[in-house]
C-alpha cells in the first residue's frame, strides 16, 4: 500500500475536511427542502389519486398542513441563506500596495510563488503588526465597496491581481495586461505583510519569512477548500449580523421594530451557531492541514535563513510593542501621531540590541539591503501605516487635522514630550486651585497669596499638598472611600487621584465626540459617508494597547510631569526621547531614569524625602513657578 507524504498529504487531508464541511451545508439544505418534498409528494399523489382522495377531509387537511409548513420552512431557510450569503465577513484594515508603488516587492513574491509552484497572491497589503497572512477578499460586499481616499487606507479597494502571475509575459513593446483567473476558478487571496518586517528585515530574510505564507495560496485556490472557507466565514458573519440586529432600534417606532427584529435575528443566529458547531472541528482540521502542507512545501526555500528570520520576528515584535506603548501612545493622547513608526522601529530595535546581550550581533545585518527598499516610496507607505496604527490602537480620526497632526521624530521632544509635561502640569495645578476653592469656608476672606488670583504653579505646592496631614470631610462622612487602596497615602493624594481620573476621562470623551467616534457618534458618522470604516469607527480604539490608567498611575504621571517641567525651567534640563521608554528627561545631555521611585514614594506613602534629595542632586528649585500651557 502506497503512503502519501509531503505537502500532497496535507492537501489531501485539507480537501477531505473541506468536503466534510460542504456535506454539513448539503445536509442543512436537505433538511430545509424535506418538508417541501413531502408536500410535493402529497400534492402529486392527490392529483393522481394514488394517495387519499379529493373528498377525504383527513388527507385534505394533511396536505394543507404539510404545504403550509413547507412554505414556512422554505421562507425561514431563504432568510437564513440570504443573511449568510449577504453578510460581510470581517476584513482586516490594511494599507493596499499597488504594483506601481512596489514593483520589486511584487516581483519577489512572483518569483517565490513560481519557485514554490503555487499561484501568486492576487495583491499585497500592509498591516501595522508583526504578522503576515493570506486573506480572502472575494466576497461581493468587499468587491463592491466604494473607493476611499483616506490616507490611512482603512477601506481596502478591490485589490489588483499580481500582473504576470500566470502564463507567459506580454510581447516586447506590448502593453502589460492584468491576467484574470479562469471563469469559475477561485481567486488567489491577498498577501498581508506586517509593515515592521519591511523596515527591520533584510530582503533575503523577508523572502524566507514569507515562503510558508505564499505557499498557502496553493490549497486556497482549490474549489472545495475555497467553498468550505466561504461557507464558514459566511456563518461567522451571520452570527455577528444577528447579534447587531437584536440591538434596540433608533427609528420612529423602536419598540415595534425591535419586537419584530429581535426574534427574527435570534432565529438566524441560532441556526448559524448550530451549523458552526457542526463544522467547527472539520474547519479547524482543514486549516491545520493547509498550514502543514504550506510549511512542508516551503521547506526547500531558504531553510537555514528561515531560522534567522524567525529570530528576527521575536525581536521585531518586542521592539514594535515598546515603540507603540511607550513612544507612540503618549503622542496619540495629545492629538499627535508619529508619521514614521516603521522607521522608528529600526531605531528602537537597534537600541534594544545595544542594551540586551541576547540581541547582540543583530545590528550587523543593517549593512545589507532592507526590505523597505522594495517599495518605490517607503516614506509614504510608512506614513499611511502609521496613521492606520493610530486609528487601530488609539482610535484617532481618519485623516489629519488641526487637532490630529503628524509629528517627525526630530520634533518629538519639543512638540510631544515638552507639551505633554506642560499640559499635565497645568491640569494638576488647575485641580489644586479647584480644591482650594472647595475647601475655603463660605464668607471667609481670600488667602493673601490668592487675593490677586490663583496660586502660582510650583512644584513645592504639589509636594506640600501630597504630604499634608489628611483632614476629615466637612460633612462627617468617611473620606477613605474616595481613595480605595490609597487610604494610607499622605494628604489629598487619594482624592486628587480620583479627580484626575474623572477629569482625564471627561477630556478623552470630549475628544472622541469631536472626532466622530464612540457609541453616540459612530452610527451617524458612518452613515453619513464621511470616509470612515464602519468596522472600527463605532469602536475607538479597536485594539487598545493598554487598559485605562488607574487614579494612582495618573497622579504619578502628573507629578512626574510637574517635576520635569521644574527641572527644565530651573535646572537647565531638556526633554528627550528614549526609543524603548518614550519621553525622557535629559540632564547634562544624559537621561535620568531614576525619577520613578521618588515620585512613587511621594504619591503612595506621602514621603517627600527621596524626591527632595533628587531635586537637590539635579539642582531643581521647587519654589520657582513653572511655565504652563
Amino acid at each position: 500500500m502506497r503512503t502519501v507524504a509531503g505537502p500532497e498529504a496535507g492537501a489531501l487531508e485539507a480537501r477531505a475536511r473541506a468536503l466534510a464541511v460542504l456535506r454539513i451545508r448539503s445536509t442543512a439544505l436537505a433538511v430545509a427542502l424535506l418538508p417541501a418534498a413531502a408536500a410535493v409528494v402529497l400534492l402529486a399523489g392527490s392529483a393522481t389519486g394514488s394517495i387519499g382522495g379529493s373528498q377525504d377531509e383527513g388527507w385534505t387537511a394533511l396536505r394543507w398542513v404539510v404545504t403550509g409548513g413547507a412554505l414556512v420552512v422554505l421562507l425561514l431557510a431563504a432568510a437564513v441563506a440570504a443573511v449568510v450569503v449577504r453578510a460581510r465577513p470581517a476584513l482586516t484594515p490594511t494599507v493596499p500596495v499597488a504594483e506601481e508603488t512596489a514593483p520589486d516587492l511584487y516581483q519577489l513574491i512572483r518569483d517565490l510563488a513560481e519557485r514554490l509552484e503555487v499561484p501568486a497572491p492576487s495583491a499585497i497589503a500592509l498591516t501595522p503588526d508583526c504578522d503576515s497572512w493570506l486573506e480572502d477578499r472575494t466576497h461581493p460586499a468587499h468587491a463592491n465597496r466604494r473607493e476611499r481616499r483616506d490616507r490611512g487606507a482603512l477601506a481596502v479597494d478591490e485589490p489588483r491581481p499580481v500582473r504576470g502571475a500566470r502564463g507567459p509575459g506580454p510581447a516586447a513593446g506590448a502593453d502589460r495586461v492584468v491576467d484574470r483567473p479562469e471563469r469559475g476558478a477561485p481567486r488567489a487571496p491577498v498577501l498581508v505583510i506586517g509593515s515592521p518586517f519591511l523596515w527591520w528585515m533584510r530582503v533575503a530574510e523577508l523572502r524566507a519569512l514569507l515562503a510558508p505564507v505564499v505557499a498557502g495560496t496553493g490549497p486556497s485556490v482549490h474549489p472545495d477548500i475555497a467553498s468550505a472557507r466561504r461557507f464558514v466565514r459566511g456563518l461567522d458573519a451571520a452570527v455577528a449580523v444577528a447579534a447587531r440586529g437584536g440591538e434596540p432600534s433608533s427609528g420612529p417606532a423602536p419598540a415595534l421594530v425591535a419586537a419584530v427584529r429581535r426574534p427574527a435575528f435570534a432565529f438566524v443566529g441560532w441556526v448559524a451557531r448550530l451549523l458552526l458547531r457542526g463544522c467547527r472541528d472539520h474547519a479547524a482540521e482543514m486549516e491545520r492541514a493547509v498550514a502543514a502542507a504550506a510549511s512542508e512545501r516551503a521547506q526547500t526555500v531558504d531553510y537555514g535563513l528561515r531560522i534567522v528570520a524567525q529570530e528576527q520576528v521575536g525581536l521585531a515584535y518586542a521592539g514594535w510593542d515598546r515603540l507603540l506603548t511607550r513612544v507612540a501612545l503618549p503622542a496619540w493622547r495629545m492629538g499627535r501621531w508619529p508619521s514614521r513608526l516603521d522607521a522608528g522601529v529600526v531605531s528602537a530595535l537597534t537600541e534594544l540590541s545595544r542594551r540586551d546581550r541576547l540581541a547582540e550581533g543583530f545590528t550587523s545585518r543593517l549593512s545589507e539591503r532592507p526590505a523597505c527598499d522594495l517599495l518605490e516610496e517607503p516614506g509614504a507607505m510608512d506614513e499611511a501605516t502609521s496613521l492606520l496604527a493610530a486609528r487601530l490602537f488609539h482610535g484617532g480620526p481618519p485623516e489629519p487635522g488641526p487637532d490630529w497632526s503628524p509629528v517627525d521624530w526630530g520634533a518629538y521632544p519639543e512638540e510631544v514630550v515638552d507639551r505633554k509635561w506642560r499640559q499635565e502640569a497645568a491640569r494638576l495645578n488647575r485641580l489644586l486651585d479647584e480644591r482650594d476653592d472647595a475647601d475655603e469656608p463660605v464668607g471667609a476672606a481670600p488667602a493673601p497669596d490668592r487675593a490677586s488670583g490663583p496660586a502660582p504653579a510650583t512644584l513645592a505646592r504639589v509636594i506640600d499638598r501630597l504630604t499634608a496631614a489628611p483632614a476629615g470631610p466637612a460633612d462627617g462622612t468617611d473620606g477613605g472611600s474616595d481613595g480605595g487602596s490609597d487610604g494610607g497615602a499622605g494628604g489629598g493624594a487619594p482624592r486628587l487621584a480620583a479627580r484626575l481620573s474623572v477629569e482625564v476621562a471627561r477630556e478623552e470623551a470630549a475628544a472622541s465626540r469631536a472626532h466622530g467616534q464612540g457609541p453616540a457618534a459612530g452610527a451617524e458618522g458612518t452613515a453619513g459617508g464621511s470616509g470612515g470604516d464602519p468596522w472600527i469607527d463605532g469602536f475607538a480604539p479597536a485594539f487598545p494597547l493598554q487598559p485605562p490608567r488607574t487614579g494612582r498611575e495618573l497622579l504619578a504621571d502628573h507629578v512626574t510631569a510637574m517635576v520635569c517641567c521644574a527641572a527644565v525651567d530651573t535646572a537647565g534640563a531638556a526633554p528627550g526621547l528614549d526609543w524603548l521608554d518614550g519621553p525622557a528627561l535629559l540632564v547634562g545631555g544624559r537621561r535620568r531614569a531614576d525619577l520613578a521611585h521618588p515620585v512613587l514614594s511621594l504619591v503612595e506613602d506621602g514621603d517627600d524625602g527621596p524626591l527632595r534629595a533628587w531635586l537637590v542632586e539635579v539642582g531643581v528649585r521647587p519654589e520657582k513657578p513653572v511655565r504652563l500651557v
